[in-house]
């Protein structure tokens, strides 16, 4: 054992001297790399933060789609397999003695080869932490609007386009902090928002009641749509549990020892996470099915109309948490993008690059959202598509291929019955999305 430990020490402290200064001095200025000074409960909130998020509010109506029996058995089955491959993937942070994999990338690199690695991973990363920018620059506008339509209701209606472009402003500021450290304050804020607004949906469903002649069975009038809102609520629970595709950043910023790996504090921040998941989720999703029934919104804030000024402040609390969620899935963007400019393209690592390449991106997540601001419908479909690989399923195929568990163990079955839900979450959620997307731009105008 102390040959091992000796060995550990001699092969990161050897992995760091075979840096040149300039590859030193690129790591200490992109965000991923740039401290690793954080505490365990900074794991707690930012875990918090990347993974209740604004698709909470759009558990009742996933509810709604799937029935009590199926829903409720979904919501527990995602919170139980999301739980495992989270552990999983903290786990093989340092699975190599003396190297961390600070980036998801870098870790599917090492389990599938350097070139495969980066095409498996990189795209779904991308089209995750992209997409749910997009789809928080949606939630953060249709909140603020909500909260002047309910503050203000004799004032004269706004465009939702003005609001996303409003929430796009506090973004060009904020996106110019450094790393994931210097939005911990941020971070912090929006996760005790989330329990916030978590608690108040819950909390005014209670005390609404059920509502006159609530029904619980499916809405759809045919078969056929009653099968497509079936998976498109799938992806609506699959987009719900989204945190694991920036989780290996988040841990980059712990700092490791021999004595105290990083997956300790990691670890005991990502269990208060999960603790206050199920707090958040459960309530929301049941209470708000069990009020409304199957006339619920896509959102159950809309929903609830009264008391004004709870649900106005709620609609508040969501746009702070979704300010704090936007950056935490900014902040892996944004690494990628500077790595590139600085280590392909040989830019030098300085502020201005940092701060053009940066407000391009949020000027470009604003754009779309502006464009196609399709709440509901952008959660299944892209919950579908790429957080059940990124979530549910390639951390287990990552841990077959490093581990190698021996062939009909616990731990190979459960990787593979994993595997396969996951597989076909990807496959039929999107279908459902897609389609509702499809229904709903027949009516559309641009920038309405």
């Amino acid at each position: 054992m102390a040959a091992e430990c000796s060995n550990y020490d001699h092969n990161y402290y050897k992995n760091v001297d075979e840096r040149s200064v300039e590859e030193r001095a690129i790591d200490d200025w992109l965000p991923i790399t740039s401290s690793r000074t954080a505490k365990w409960w900074y794991s707690a909130f930012h875990n918090v933060t990347a993974i209740v998020g604004a698709g909470v509010l759009g558990l009742p109506y996933a509810m709604s789609e799937l029935g009590w029996g199926p829903g409720v058995a979904i919501l527990v089955i995602s919170w139980i397999v999301t739980l495992y491959s989270l552990w999983q993937m903290v786990e093989m942070h340092e699975i190599v003695p003396g190297k961390r994999f600070d980036r998801y990338h870098e870790l599917g690199q090492h389990a599938f080869g350097e070139k495969l690695g980066l095409w498996i991973v990189v795209p779904q990363q991308l089209i995750v932490e992209v997409g749910v920018d997009i789809v928080y620059m949606i939630t953060g506008g249709q909140s603020l609007k909500k909260f002047h339509d309910l503050v203000c209701e004799d004032c004269k209606d706004i465009k939702l386009t003005y609001f996303i472009m409003i929430f796009a402003s506090v973004h060009f500021v904020l996106s110019q902090l450094p790393s994931f450290n210097s939005i911990s304050g941020v971070s912090l804020a929006a996760a005790i928002m989330s329990l916030s607004y978590s608690t108040i949906a819950w909390g005014a469903s209670v005390n609404k009641g059920v509502q006159k002649d609530v029904q619980y069975g499916y809405k759809a009038k045919t078969r056929a749509g009653t099968v497509f809102n079936f998976f498109s609520a799938l992806g609506d629970v699959a987009f719900a549990y989204a945190g694991h595709n920036v989780v290996l950043e988040i841990q980059a910023t712990m700092p490791s020892t021999e004595e105290t790996p990083s997956k300790t504090p990691m670890w005991k921040g990502v269990i208060v996470a999960y603790i206050v998941v199920a707090v958040c989720y459960f309530p929301v999703a049941l209470i708000g099915y069990w009020t409304f029934g199957n006339t619920v919104e896509d959102n159950i804030l809309i929903s609830l109309k009264k008391p004004v000024w709870l649900i106005a402040m709620a609609n508040m609390f969501v746009v702070v948490h979704v300010i704090g969620s936007y950056q935490i899935y900014a902040m892996p963007v944004f690494d990628m993008i500077e790595t590139v400019l600085v280590r392909k393209l040989r830019f030098r690592p300085t502020w201005w690059l940092r701060f053009i390449s940066r407000n391009i991106y949020v000027g470009f997540t604003m754009f779309v959202a502006m464009t196609l601001p399709f709440f509901g419908e952008l959660l299944a479909f892209f919950g579908g598509f790429a957080f059940a690989p990124t979530t549910y399923f390639l951390p287990c195929i990552m841990w077959l291929r490093i581990h190698e568990p021996k062939r009909f163990s616990l731990s190979w079955f459960t990787n593979w019955i994993c595997i396969i839900l996951g597989v076909l979450l990807m496959i039929i959620a999107p279908i459902g999305g897609l389609r509702q997307i499809i229904q709903k731009a027949k009516d559309y105008h641009f920038y309405s």
